[in-house]
């Protein structure tokens, strides 16, 4: 099985066919996406102490933060689409 992993920023990286969908941090929606998801014990910080630039919602529910631009990581993701 080849697992492609996608650089979410700053040393970080997830399994590309995880991912769900990646989204913009700014509106009340996607804040109270990251409070219920912290309050479940589903968000990983991959921030490094930045400002939060791009949610990753993952097939397991999982909430992840990045301080990379969502524009940036949904161009990653693309790359990696035409490798396959």
């Amino acid at each position: 099985m080849n697992l492609q992993l996608l650089n979410i920023g700053f040393g970080n990286s997830i399994v590309f066919s995880r991912v769900v969908t990646i989204l913009t941090p700014g509106s009340a929606p996607m804040k109270r996406l990251k409070d219920e998801a912290k309050a479940a014990g589903r968000l990983v910080d991959a921030t490094q102490g930045r400002k939060t630039r791009a949610i990753i919602v993952t097939d397991s529910n999982h909430v992840i933060l990045s301080g990379v631009q969502a524009e940036t990581i949904a161009l990653r993701a693309n790359s990696e689409e035409q490798i396959r």
